[in-house]
């Protein structure tokens, strides 16, 4: 089976889509995001500055909305037309009805709702933390979550989102229990200390060289071996490596992708 894997689009797709691929796969963050970016950046600096956050305005906060609204849709439908595609939700929003309805009453103004136009799209399947068999191929698709280990290395002091995070590694302790053995594991962090380590430009200085992965997915790689992971989400960490016998593509983003043929 030749599987095209695809690191986060971040509304790019790759310049040349290889021709006769069985399978697409994409690691999470499809929609650009751009806007959305810098306003998570801006806010870290004001932070760490002992400023509180800066608010956005409706105008503004709808541009970032369609931006990624926009740029998930375009992403989706061109890949479709090739292949199936099956993908996972990243840190980039799809937000479900419920939580664009509660934008749209916050903010007073309307915007679309991406769910069902997603669900409408032929050949394209939107996979949250559950199990495909694909080709003979099992293959397990975990979706973007925030893990302790993040919340440790990177000294985050929020209890709001150090609550969110032990909740959601706890939830995701559980699925890849439930997973058990994959040939193939979808998901959008690498591993700790694999591919992961932050060294972007425009970033906290205090946050350079650090290691951005998940050490929830580093045990289960390493008690149960699956034949390839895909992961994405650290861009700067573009590359491949073994754990035992897993193979460890991390992705990259904007156009990168790995062809692979597997059996």
């Amino acid at each position: 089976m030749k599987i095209l894997v695809i690191g986060d689009p971040h509304g790019k797709l790759p310049k040349r889509i290889p021709k006769k691929v069985d399978l697409i796969l994409i690691t999470g963050d499809i929609g650009k995001a751009d806007l959305a970016r810098k306003k998570f950046f801006e806010n870290i600096k004001r932070k760490s500055g002992g400023l509180p956050e800066k608010e956005y305005s409706p105008k503004q906060e709808k541009e970032l909305y369609m931006e990624i609204y926009n740029s998930t849709l375009k992403v989706l439908k061109s890949l479709s037309k090739f292949a199936p595609v099956y993908s996972i939700l990243g840190n980039v929003g799809v937000l479900t009805d419920v939580q664009v309805k509660k934008e749209r009453e916050k903010l007073g103004i309307n915007l679309p709702y991406i769910r069902p136009e997603i669900a409408n799209i032929k050949n394209f399947h939107l996979v949250r933390n559950s199990i495909r068999n694909i080709g003979g191929l099992r293959v397990g698709f975990l979706e973007h979550f925030n893990d302790m280990s993040w919340i440790k290395e990177f000294k985050e002091k929020d209890k709001d989102a150090i609550k969110t995070a032990r909740k959601q590694t706890i939830k995701a302790k559980k699925i890849l229990k439930w997973f058990d053995y994959v040939d193939i594991l979808v998901c959008h962090a690498p591993p700790y200390g694999v591919l992961d380590k932050v060294n972007f430009p425009g970033i906290p200085k205090d946050w350079k060289g650090k290691h951005a992965g998940s050490k929830v997915i580093l045990d289960y790689i390493k008690k149960k071996q699956p034949r390839y992971v895909f992961c994405g989400h650290i861009h700067e960490g573009k590359g491949k490596k073994k754990i035992g016998k897993t193979i460890v593509y991390n992705v990259g983003s904007m156009g990168d992708f790995v062809l692979l043929d597997i059996k």
